[in-house]
């Protein structure tokens, strides 16, 4: 597995707007998610190795802190003519298999990715109540292959401080999996 890290966007950075269809169609904008202490958008798809890995371990922490008021929201941006096992129809399959309470966008555009310089699968950001980026990295340090369990606890460590008050952890290690899959000639700079 050939592994790419996060771009690791610059700190204070307000969360790029959109508007996505999540994978039954429905249109979710960026505002929907307007009151919540915190915002936690990850960059994923279905077919990915790193985000199998941490699939369920994502599951029961979206679960654990939208108790506590997080906003999270899935963006998969991947391109569904290379690989169609991430196309909108098989990402409505995943959330239903996965059990993911959180609605699954799909960027056929790719645009969004290019606003948030997501680089890879999984990608993390954390906006603070004014949706600006306080954390951006991995979930924690297990990775498939590594005998490390999943924990979440770099996310953890952030979400908490930001629903605390208290500063964010100083240390930002990037997240790594599988590069973001770009429509020939649609790559970012920051890719090639």
């Amino acid at each position: 597995m050939v592994k790419t890290a996060s771009t690791m966007l610059e700190l204070g950075t307000v969360a790029p707007d959109f508007t996505l269809p999540d994978a039954a169609g429905r249109m979710v904008p960026l505002d929907t998610f307007d009151g919540a202490p915190a915002l936690l958008v990850i960059f994923m798809c279905n077919h990915c190795p790193y985000v199998k890995h941490v699939a369920e371990g994502l599951v029961a922490l979206a679960k654990e802190y939208q108790a506590r008021g997080v906003a999270v929201v899935g963006i998969n941006s991947n391109d569904v003519e290379t690989y169609p096992e991430d196309a909108p129809d098989r990402m409505l399959e995943e959330v239903q298999r996965l059990g993911y309470d959180f609605p699954y966008l799909y960027d056929e555009t790719q645009e969004v990715a290019k606003a948030y310089r997501a680089a890879c699968t999984p990608d993390f950001y954390v906006f603070d109540a004014n949706r600006r980026l306080v954390y951006r990295g991995q979930m924690d340090g297990s990775r498939p292959g590594s005998n490390l369990p999943v924990t979440g606890e770099d996310l953890r460590a952030a979400l908490d401080a930001v629903l605390e008050g208290r500063p964010m952890p100083t240390e930002q290690k990037p997240s790594l999996g599988c590069n973001i899959k770009w429509r020939a000639g649609n790559e970012p700079e920051y890719f090639r």
